[in-house]
């Protein structure tokens, strides 16, 4: 590899996040778990996540208006005003959780400053991810921030246009085979994978990737090596 420009996803590359959702989903199994076991209550949500992705995109307000959804499917639409109230709460608390870095994202982040364009290419909820950026401390390595609706080949395909870059010129940093990489693989890029211990469902995928601009680290110091 030889770029000129390097993208960092954000949520579970730079900073943990989705044992956050984790935690959320199980608050919500024990408000439920008198309609529902577990497992169906967990596969509704993501139902109407995936269902909804066209009108509320990715996030966690997004995230929460399913959680709203599945507790109305749930009892009926006889849910109470109180509960409500309670997964709503569960949302809230989810936009107040701290940021905490992964290992040495920080490090090598010193190491390829100056050295190569850096820049975050994320999805999400704008100003969650921009309040996030901001409280990692991280902001000032960057030179430009794309908080993307989708993560598509389309979605690539402007970013990159806007920003003046040629696809032979990019790589692409995350934890998402299905939105970092297969994408940015795709229009002509380069992709590395550093995987991440919790993957959401709809981010994963069922079969390997083989191709010559992709690699697969396990830490993200490893990415020195590849460049």
């Amino acid at each position: 590899m030889n770029p000129k420009v390097i993208a960092f996803d954000a949520d579970d590359t730079l900073w943990h996040n989705e044992p956050y959702f984790d935690e959320a989903q199980e608050k919500f199994c024990s408000l439920f778990q008198n309609y529902a076991s577990h497992q169906e209550i967990l596969q509704l949500i993501l139902s109407h996540q995936v269902k909804n992705l066209p009108l509320y995109g990715f996030g966690i307000k997004a995230f929460t208006l399913s959680m709203v959804e599945s507790a109305l499917k749930l009892t009926n639409h006889q849910i109470s005003g109180h509960a409500i109230d309670k997964v709503l709460h569960i949302g809230k608390d989810l936009l107040q959780k701290p940021v905490e870095l992964l290992p040495d994202i920080e490090d090598i982040l010193k190491e390829l400053q100056g050295k190569y364009k850096l820049i975050v290419a994320t999805k999400g909820d704008l100003k969650d991810q921009h309040r996030k950026l901001h409280d990692s401390g991280l902001g000032h390595f960057f030179h430009h921030i794309e908080v993307m609706s989708d993560k598509t080949e389309v979605d690539y395909k402007k970013m990159l246009s806007r920003l003046d870059i040629e696809p032979t010129d990019f790589v692409m940093i995350g934890n998402s085979l299905k939105s970092d990489v297969l994408p940015v693989l795709n229009i002509g890029g380069y992709g590395i994978h550093i995987p991440y211990h919790t993957t959401w469902a709809y981010e994963q995928i069922d079969f390997e990737i083989v191709h010559e601009n992709f690699k697969s680290i396990t830490n993200v110091k490893e990415v020195l090596s590849l460049l």
